[in-house]
């Protein structure tokens, strides 16, 4: 029996792109296929070429800084088979969106913000299927049922500001199999998506993989995401493909150093490791193996029981944040809803605590409400012995020296138009805090060199740096002011498992050198349990459980924490594999 021909075939791809130098290439000698029905992984960290790769396939790539030098896209459609790459606007447009569809990495910026939801839908279904306006909503309100939005009429008339990361990233899937089309690409469509929510998308993912009989390239940073949904796996670093092969047999089995790495990233479930493994660990010296040094049970029990002696350093009493509402809005009696609802809780100096839930349950109110961002509506917040809430402005500026916050996004906390210099030296500027401009910056340059950046990136601007870099610069400017309490808001969310580690461990290292306590607050559970001495656990605004975290983590007491848990990617990779 003649064998199938894949519906897809990559070949020898390379792709250049430009910049002041010249030509660089980003993509080097790709290949690989795509059966029918089959889901292949496409994993590495950001900038290796992925992304680029699939954004080619449908020609998408910036025309006057990007260039294919050689390489085939072969596309088998009714026995019938397209070069895409040598295909004119006009004809790839019948392709794009009707035969192979596209899920953008963040739903925020990739749909309309000033059309409603159902109207961009609406419009491709009409392009493509002559669909008439009422047949066209109809059609769409079936496919928001399919993709499971709880409200379909809601999210029709809604703009994307207004409905949740999960609810956007179902929108842009119901837009993407809205023609039935043969090939699916995912571009990383779960990243920064809370546990739960990122696993029904994949869930979602699946089962409209088996019931419309896709064929799926799904792109991600986390092996343990791509274990869940993927048939073959392809590791890609530098532009290049270094391993691919069977899931199972990538992952039960890792052959590449990188490979081998970024497996290690991820923050291990059943143990406590005193620093997190990094790529670097593995393909820097591939003559060395690496090893993992753990914290025994009996270590950190003495050292826990050293922290609790103390008072706590931050005291929060029945603290709330409400905010009003109309009631023409709520369409109900209630005029303010409740973000945060009488949350007690202590955090003693030295600690760690952990702050996990969904979004929306509360955590990152409750973090700018301690800092008062956020104005607390009724409460208590007790730091290093006195009372927060009833300081004067001027008053809570002088605290504010002692208690700062690293952002989720740090390219948004950022001011694009100042120099990270003038970034992390604006705070000892407005406190008056040394004498001089030469010693603000000599300071500034210590900290960045902390935090592995280099002298000669202080009159750099935030676009030339990486996220991973840029959090960095981030976590520079909470350090300038010397605070003895730091709040990480979901710090590492957004970033590759790599980089992610590597933060993690150098935010480590820096409570070790300078006595920080922090709260570190994120939606997986699995990075929260390797930062934390100890985790709260909140769901609409209340906090539902508290305790140590690996008692938390082995033995939950709340069936909230035990989703949370059973929905954390790649349970069963184990991350001392093959070390």
């Amino acid at each position: 029996m003649k064998p199938e021909n894949p519906i897809l075939e990559v070949k020898n791809l390379n792709i250049s792109f430009r910049d002041e130098s010249g030509w660089h290439k980003a993509v080097s000698d790709v290949s690989f296929s795509l059966k029918k029905g089959e889901t292949i992984g496409i994993v590495g960290e950001s900038g290796s070429g992925k992304s680029v790769t699939s954004l080619s396939i449908l020609q998408l790539l910036p025309a006057k800084i990007s260039r294919v030098d050689s390489g085939n896209i072969l596309y088998n459609f009714q026995d019938s088979e397209q070069d895409l790459l040598k295909l004119k606007e006009s004809e790839i447009r019948k392709i794009r969106g009707n035969r192979i569809a596209m899920i953008f990495q963040e739903p925020m910026t990739s749909l309309n913000p000033v059309m409603r939801c159902g109207k961009q839908i609406t419009e491709a279904v009409r392009l493509h299927l002559n669909y008439n306006k009422k047949q066209a909503r109809d059609y769409t309100l079936k496919l928001f049922r399919e993709v499971l939005l709880p409200d379909p009429e809601y999210a029709f008339d809604a703009y994307p500001h207004q409905l949740s990361g999960g609810q956007k990233q179902r929108v842009m899937i119901a837009m993407a199999i809205s023609c039935s089309p043969d090939i699916l690409i995912a571009d990383e469509p779960t990243t920064a998506l809370d546990v739960t929510v990122q696993n029904s998308v994949l869930k979602l993912l699946k089962d409209l993989q088996q019931k419309l009989s896709l064929s799926m390239i799904f792109i991600s940073h986390d092996l343990g995401v791509i274990s869940e949904i993927a048939d073959r796996v392809i590791v890609v670093s530098q532009g290049k493909i270094v391993e691919q092969g069977a899931s199972e047999e990538i992952f039960r089995n890792p052959q590449h150093p990188y490979t081998k790495g970024l497996m290690a990233c991820r923050p291990p479930l059943n143990v406590r490791p005193l620093r997190l493994m990094t790529v670097s660990d593995f393909t820097g010296n591939e003559n060395v193996k690496p090893e993992m040094a753990f914290e025994s049970d009996v270590v950190r029990e003495s050292r826990l029981n050293g922290l609790y002696k103390g008072e706590p350093f931050l005291k929060v009493n029945n603290l709330s944040v409400k905010y009003a509402l109309t009631r023409k809005f709520l369409k109900r009696e209630q005029p303010y809803f409740v973000a945060v609802d009488k949350v007690s809780f202590d955090v003693y100096e030295g600690e760690t605590l952990g702050l996990v839930g969904e979004s929306g349950c509360g955590k990152t109110t409750l973090g700018r409400a301690i800092l008062r961002l956020t104005e607390p509506s009724e409460g208590s917040i007790i730091l290093n012995g006195e009372e927060i809430t009833t300081l004067h402005k001027h008053e809570l500026r002088e605290r504010r020296k002692r208690v700062q916050i690293i952002f989720q996004d740090p390219y948004s906390s950022l001011n694009p138009r100042l120099t990270i210099g003038e970034a992390v030296m604006e705070p000892l500027t407005a406190h008056s805090i040394l004498k001089n401009y030469k010693e603000r910056k000599d300071k500034v340059i210590d900290l960045l060199e902390k935090v592995n950046l280099k002298a000669d990136h202080f009159n750099r601007y935030p676009h030339q740096f990486s996220g991973g870099q840029r959090q960095r610069i981030c976590i520079a400017r909470a350090l300038v002011l010397n605070p003895k309490f730091v709040i990480c808001d979901e710090s590492v969310s957004a970033l590759d498992v790599s980089v992610q580690a590597q933060v993690l461990n150098l935010l480590n290292d820096l409570k070790k050198e300078y006595g920080f306590t922090y709260i570190f607050i994120s939606h997986d559970l699995s990075v929260v349990r390797y930062m934390s001495d100890r985790i709260i656990v909140m769901q609409k605004g209340k906090i539902i459980e508290q305790g140590d975290a690996d008692k938390i983590y082995s033995n939950p007491g709340h069936d909230y924490t035990r989703q949370l848990i059973k929905a954390i990617p790649g349970k069963s990779l184990n991350p001392k594999a093959e070390l």
